[in-house]
This record gives structure tokens, C-alpha cells and sequence, in this order.
């Protein structure tokens, strides 16, 4: 059992930190927010909710809901541009001060890869450091699935992501931050978890996040000492 106190010492020693993206760098659900611009908002919300509680398998919830918007490219790109993401306070500041410190920031995401592009372009934290899920399009725009090789497109796939990124790059101490169960299950091979419930609470991350924040600011306070 790790103690709260060697959790921050681990968090303000980590060679990486990985984000959670929906409800945790931004204040809204990415898919939602599709749904609602599509019009078939509180059939999607519901799923939403059941496959962040834990009750659906992840790749199962994703593909009844993406089936249920049917999001074209011009859609998205529409969503972004009238309506796009809004960054939870002190999200900034944080990713900043762990870039200062030579500390890697990744965005690892359920949502779609061209939404959390946009978000990562905001904290200048490289595309390349980004892995979401990639939605498809035939050639006239209209949507045609997503894909589904991609690890974030499943239960455990956010698990998968930190232990290639170990083997990849050899970080030490990677430290996984986020609101939803897939963030918990991370941890291991996340070398920490830390639950965050800025935006909303959730239950069973709340129960069972050893160090658990409501705002950013506590995170920031830590690499200050």
C-alpha cells in the first residue's frame, strides 16, 4: 500500500504524467457534446454515463453511441469551431509547470482524436503525445465507423497505452490522472492514480483513488514545494 504522502512524492519526482481528457482537462464529455450537436443528446448521455460508471464494456458503449449520432466530418469540425472545448481551471497552469520540469505530458482519451488535438494544441502539448480514438469517413464526409485497432477503443486500453509508453520511452514513474473507471484500471501499470472530480464525482473513483483533488491547484501547490 502506497501512503498519501509517498504518492506525492512520486507525483512531484514522475518522468510523466498522463491526462484523462474528457471531464478532467475539460469540463465537458467530448462525445456528449457531439451528441447534443447531432441531436440525439439524452440517448447518448445515458450510455455515456453506464460506460464511465463500469457497467458497459467500453468498446461495445462506443460503438452503440457513435452508431446512434453518426457524426459527419463537417459536423466535427463544426462542433469544434462553434462550440469547442472548455479547459478546466488551472489545467494550464499545470501542464505548463510539468513541461518546465522536463516532466512529459500525454492526453490519453476515449473522445476522438480531432478534439483532443484541439485541446492538446491549447497546452502546446505535442500530437504526437496524443492517443485517443480516430473516427472514420467515407469519402463524401459521411461517418463510417472508428477505429477499432486503436487501444483507447477499449476496456483497458488507456493500461495498454502507459505500458507501451514505459517500454518506449523508459520513464521511471508515470503518474495517471482522471475522473472515469478506464483512468483507475490504469494503475498499474501506472506507477500512481490520482482521481480528479473537478467537474463531476464519480462514486467508485472517489472510493477507491488513494489521493483524490477537486481542483488542479492542489496538484500545482505540490511541485511549488
Amino acid at each position: 500500500m502506497v501512503s498519501h504522502s509517498e504518492l506525492r512524492k512520486l507525483f512531484s519526482s514522475a518522468d510523466a504524467v498522463c491526462f484523462d481528457v474528457d471531464s478532467t482537462v475539460i469540463r465537458e464529455e467530448g462525445i456528449d457534446e457531439l451528441a447534443k450537436f447531432c441531436g440525439v443528446e439524452a440517448a447518448v448521455s445515458e450510455m455515456t454515463r453506464r460506460a464511465m460508471g463500469g457497467a458497459v464494456p467500453f468498446k461495445a458503449a462506443l460503438t452503440e453511441r457513435l452508431a446512434l449520432i453518426q457524426p459527419s466530418r463537417e459536423q466535427v469540425q463544426r462542433l469544434l469551431a462553434e462550440h469547442p472545448p472548455h479547459l478546466t481551471p488551472g489545467i494550464r497552469e499545470l501542464v505548463s509547470r510539468l513541461q518546465e520540469r522536463n516532466v512529459q505530458v500525454f492526453l490519453i482519451s476515449g473522445g476522438f482524436r480531432s478534439i483532443v488535438e484541439h485541446v492538446a494544441a491549447k497546452l502546446n502539448i505535442p500530437a504526437s503525445n496524443v492517443f485517443a480514438n480516430r473516427l472514420k469517413f467515407y469519402f463524401n464526409g459521411e461517418y463510417a465507423g472508428f477505429d477499432e485497432t486503436q487501444p483507447t477503443a477499449e476496456s483497458g486500453g488507456k493500461g495498454k497505452v502507459i505500458k507501451f509508453l514505459k517500454e518506449k520511452f523508459h520513464f521511471k514513474k508515470i503518474v495517471m490522472i482522471g475522473d472515469g473507471a478506464t483512468d483507475l484500471e490504469a494503475c498499474p501499470p501506472a506507477d500512481a492514480f490520482i482521481g480528479f472530480g473537478g467537474n463531476v464525482i464519480r462514486q467508485q473513483v472517489k472510493d477507491n483513488a488513494k489521493w483524490y483533488i477537486t481542483d488542479f491547484v492542489e496538484l500545482l501547490g505540490e511541485l511549488e514545494e
